[in-house]
């Protein structure tokens, strides 16, 4: 190797010449390349039209169509005027039909005729011949007990004894309500989704009780009071999961807008109300977590710096309205099908984590590969955009390219859905209070709201009875 130190001028001019002529041979063959490239993905712009064209042809659906080649129509849920024919799905099954079951007997009732309608001639015994169930709920008042403390004083030292109230599993604190009636009241306000006034009319009519909406808000807040504790151990076990789910939606407070958070786990839900801040998110999942986050695009959470999955079910969504939009253009409608066939690859990876994070790889660098000729000139370094291709699909191009890395976590890590539905379904039960009440009126009202959707929805999600888990949790000793 030659000495540059050493060299002598004609030898350093030899070194600098051999070198000018190795860069030109290397920026040929980099323009070759970037050449052939930009050819390769005209070409498959080309063959994605070609594609889509084929499929309208064949009268395919898109990837994420529901059979009819349409996509999502106007606001979603809201259904189509003439739903398309669909053959009947087979009947699944139950492991038990509930519809049959026969209770324990409370009570029996003999029938039995004393004489015989033909004769007249007296009749004793017999067999049982058939048996008939009859559900039904009696209607009792309430129990309202009178607890009546004596005062009695000492012969010896003449002191005046009273006892104790000791009423600790009856009722919580000084209220009169008791804890089976205080259950009742949040599990009718929680679980039902009921108004104030309409529990005040039901107590009223099946038990006789006459309460004030007062009243009802008090027990209320008495089941949000002793749950506090209850509510950080499940913030805390979410804290600590390897993959929680978060979502938002919009929530009122005396009239003014505001968003719940919610958090949440296959075993847990957490809810909170604020803005739509990264601070809330921060402070929902805590500044140590360190699991991976699943979420909308929404741009909140593009500033989370921990691991990330986006969630598909958004994505196809959104690739199915573009379609939609465009059903003319058939760059589109192959586009689509082009990620909708890979996203089904990517769901069907199985294999060992090293292999699992081969084909995540593999699969990151095709999806690139299928968005990069629609994506602007300036966005890819040294690929020209393909002449003539068709736009629409631009933005989404950009959008998958910017969380490319997010994008294909649950195919190295199996325990992480695509989907954030979880948390979709976390906040539906909420959403629907919402649309019943509005909102809340106060920051106690909305402080003891959250706080039961996180009791109730986590009691939910473990299939646990909400009236009996309520009354174990007044009957517990407060700490």
């Amino acid at each position: 190797m030659l000495n540059l130190y050493g060299a002598t001028r004609d030898e350093l001019i030899t070194l600098v010449v051999a070198q000018r002529t190795a860069l030109a041979d290397r920026d040929g063959r980099v323009a070759a390349l970037e050449a052939e490239i930009a050819a390769l993905h005209a070409a498959m712009a080309q063959l994605s039209a070609q594609i889509g064209e084929l499929r309208a042809a064949a009268g395919a659906p898109s990837s994420g169509d529901d059979g009819t080649g349409s996509g999502p129509r106007g606001m979603p849920g809201l259904k189509p005027t003439q739903p398309p024919d669909r053959p009947p799905r087979e009947r699944v099954r139950r492991a038990h039909s509930f519809v049959r079951r026969r209770a324990v007997p409370t009570a029996r009732q003999v029938h039995a005729l004393a004489c015989c309608p033909d004769c007249g001639a007296p009749l004793a015994g017999g067999t049982v011949k058939r048996t008939r169930e009859v559900i039904e709920v009696p209607v009792a008042p309430a129990i309202v007990t009178e607890h009546v403390y004596l005062e009695r004083r000492c012969p010896d030292c003449r002191r005046r004894c009273v006892p104790p109230p000791e009423l600790s599993g009856v009722v919580v604190g000084q209220s009169r309500l008791g804890i089976g009636l205080v259950s009742l009241i949040a599990v009718l306000r929680e679980e039902a989704r009921l108004p104030f006034a309409t529990i005040q009319g039901l107590l009223e009519t099946l038990y006789g009780l006459e309460l004030s909406v007062g009243a009802l808000v008090g027990a209320v807040g008495q089941v949000a009071t002793r749950a506090s504790p209850e509510v950080a151990r499940i913030q805390a076990s979410i804290r600590a999961s390897p993959v929680v789910h978060a979502d938002e939606t919009g929530w009122r407070e005396h009239g003014r807008n505001g968003y719940v958070w919610t958090i949440s786990t296959p075993r847990a839900r957490w809810f909170a109300r604020g803005s739509r801040a990264t601070a809330m998110l921060t402070a929902a999942i805590g500044e140590d977590f360190g699991g991976v986050l699943v979420s909308d695009f929404y741009g909140v959470y593009t500033s989370y710096a921990g691991r990330h999955q986006y969630c598909w079910a958004h994505l196809l969504r959104d690739i199915d309205a573009l379609v939609t939009a465009h059903p003319q253009d058939a760059g589109v409608r192959g586009w689509a099908d082009a990620v909708g066939a890979l996203f089904a690859r990517a769901q069907a990876v199985t294999g060992d984590a090293s292999l699992r994070r081969v084909a995540a790889e593999t699969l990151r660098t095709e999806l690139a590969a299928v968005c990069a000729p629609y994506r602007p000139a300036a966005a890819v370094p040294g690929v020209a955009a393909v002449p003539g291709v068709a736009a629409p699909q631009r933005g989404l191009c950009q959008r998958i390219t910017w969380h490319l890395g997010e994008l294909l976590v649950f195919v190295a890590d199996p325990a992480v859905p695509a989907t954030n539905n979880a948390a979709e379904r976390a906040l539906r039960h909420l959403v629907v209070s919402r649309k019943i009440s509005g909102g809340t009126r106060s920051a106690a009202g909305t402080a003891a709201k959250m706080t039961l959707a996180s009791l109730f929805g986590t009691w939910r999600v473990q299939g646990r009875d909400p009236f009996a888990e309520c009354q174990r949790l007044l009957a517990a000793p407060q700490a």
